[in-house]
């Protein structure tokens, strides 16, 4: 077996490791690893790109500290984080990190006290971790000084460009005219984090840990089929089955967490739901709650729990589509963190699950499809927990249990008592909901919208060929693709794709016959030449990295089978 790296072998200095001590930190994570053994990292621009929950605080905080000599009176490092709950779990890292230091550490965010803040700026404090937006505010009153930041670190600098903070960045670079190096935290590269990176990065050291992101070897991922109109009864279903000792669940709107909370408390669960329109201090409330056990079930839409570090999330379930494969693997990331495993659930309904599979059909996720648990299978589970507990021979009985229950046995018959503490520990328990013939109706209903859409797509084709007396196709051809509907192929979609490759419009082309494995598509004259202008070869690698089904066939031959 490999020996694990320790922060020992690093050149730390010794109020470093004392501090990692105290909080039993021995061995670093891959990214704090990689950033750690850069030589030259104080001297350059760095961006860091790593999966939510691979230990990034650390990865810039450790060798930030380490190069302080003596302790400033001044701020010299600002970091930017795009929520307040991740600022304070940020500042709060950073506190014990540098405590054997005395290094104190200003928290500037939104909803709370701005007097309060800007009297932790008169103190001296060496570290400014805020959000966008209240720094710029401190900045502009003139309660921050920006003239000793020698280091600005931008943590979860896509989320902070999805929620709208790129004009508060740009002041904020503005506004430091004497930084020495700016560092990029983030789990993903979209276009608006390249452009902001080109404009105030030099030459940026790139540092990737993850290339594809949805490789989370310690999330299992799961699906459930979901009847649309019964979404929260099936919730409760999963909930029931599942047995999670802490799952955070995911909702688009802030009225659905509301909705959702409520309807989970009435089922006897403990919930609460984390949305932006709630004070700090109910939002304080409801994450304390969730980090001590008390409620089991926080539901949050996705600006509420960016940038949350809560321990021992054991599910992470998405109400619906999470909109695209970044934000499933954010929201998925919420589990699984520092070495413990987790399982991320969606629940979907039969229309949702075509576009999911679609939406995964080029990554490396494995996910695992479970029919939705119907109320007797979740009696029987239960049944079979209870069973467990009776019979489990590690499970000491105290003594004056043990004589009550040969008392009682002594005068009943032993089958009635068990039969009674069956029934009395049964009663009362939250058995879910028999939810198979709505979701047998929704599958039924899917069905036909399928067949109404291949049925349209038919009725198009052929308006278009009898309106065009088939003069434009007396000419062209028809071409053979050995791709079909175990690829994932509908007729629309093939028909829309072929338009988009050979750059004409849906006139151009007559009959579509698609089969399982092939499918015929007639061409007119112009349509023909461009597709052998295109070359065969470029339309089926065109084909192949646009297949909706995560089942590939053998690589597609097209060939021209009539003239």
């Amino acid at each position: 077996m490999t020996e694990k790296i320790t922060f020992k072998q690093f050149p730390l200095r010794q109020e470093i490791l004392c501090a990692l001590k105290k909080k039993k930190f021995d061995n670093p994570s891959p990214v704090q690893i990689q950033v750690m053994n850069e030589t030259n990292i104080m001297d350059e621009d760095l961006i860091v790109q790593a999966k939510t929950g691979s230990g990034k605080t650390l990865a810039f905080g450790i060798p930030l500290l380490n190069t302080i000599e003596q302790i400033p009176t001044q701020p010299v490092i600002l970091i930017l984080s795009p929520t307040r709950e991740l600022a304070i779990q940020t500042a709060q890292e950073l506190k014990w990190l540098g405590s054997e230091m005395t290094i104190k550490v200003a928290t500037l965010v939104g909803g709370m006290d701005i007097e309060n803040q800007r009297r932790e700026l008169l103190n001296g404090p060496a570290l400014v971790v805020g959000t966008p937006g209240r720094v710029l505010d401190h900045i502009r009153r003139g309660h921050y000084r920006t003239e000793e930041i020698q280091t600005i670190v931008l943590d979860e600098g896509d989320h902070m460009l999805d929620l709208g903070f790129r004009e508060e960045l740009e002041a904020i670079f503005e506004s430091h005219e004497n930084v020495d190096r700016i560092w990029l935290f983030s789990a993903t590269m979209p276009k608006q984090v390249r452009e902001l990176s080109k404009n105030y990065l030099t030459h940026p050291k790139w540092i990737s840990l993850d290339q594809d992101l949805t490789a989370h070897q310690d999330i299992k991922h799961r699906v459930y089929l979901v009847p649309y109109q019964h979404r929260l009864e099936s919730l409760v279903n999963v909930l029931l089955w599942e047995g999670p000792e802490k799952a955070l669940i995911f909702c688009s709107t802030r009225q659905e967490t509301i909705e959702c909370a409520t309807f989970l408390t009435e089922a006897g669960f403990s919930a609460k739901a984390l949305h932006g329109d709630m004070t700090q201090r109910e939002r304080n409330s409801s994450l304390n709650s969730f980090r001590v056990g008390i409620t089991t079930c926080l539901v949050a839409t996705d600006v509420a729990a960016r940038g949350l570090d809560i321990d021992m999330v054991s599910h992470v379930i998405q109400l619906g589509l999470p909109g695209d494969l970044n934000n499933y693997v954010h929201r998925s990331g919420r589990t699984g963190r520092a070495g413990h495993s987790g399982l991320s659930i969606a629940l979907l309904s039969n229309r949702e699950a075509s576009h999911f599979r679609n939406m995964f059909s080029r990554s490396s996720l494995k996910v695992e499809w479970k029919p939705l648990p119907d109320q007797a299978e979740i009696q029987l589970k239960n049944q079979q927990r209870i069973e467990y507990k009776l019979t489990d021979s590690n499970m000491a009985v105290e003594p004056h249990i043990q004589q009550w229950a040969e008392k009682l046995i002594a005068k009943e018959d032993p089958v009635d008592l068990v039969a009674k503490l069956l029934q009395w520990n049964s009663k009362g328990n939250n058995l879910g909901y028999s939810l198979k013939l709505f979701l047998d109706e929704d599958k039924r209903i899917e069905r036909e919208r399928k067949s109404r859409f291949l049925q349209d797509g038919k009725n198009h084709q052929k308006k278009n060929r009898e309106k065009k007396g088939y003069s434009a196709f007396a000419k062209g051809g028809t071409i053979r693709l050995s791709t079909g509907t175990t690829n994932g192929w509908e007729v629309g979609k093939l028909l829309g794709t072929l338009c988009r490759i050979l750059g004409i419009s849906r006139q151009e082309i007559g009959n579509i016959r698609l089969r399982e494995d092939y499918a015929n598509v007639e061409l007119s004259q112009k349509a023909l030449q461009l597709f052998q202008e295109k070359k065969p070869k470029f339309v089926e690698e065109y084909l192949i990295n646009h297949m909706s089904s995560t089942k590939r066939s053998s690589p597609m031959r097209s060939s021209i089978i009539s003239n």
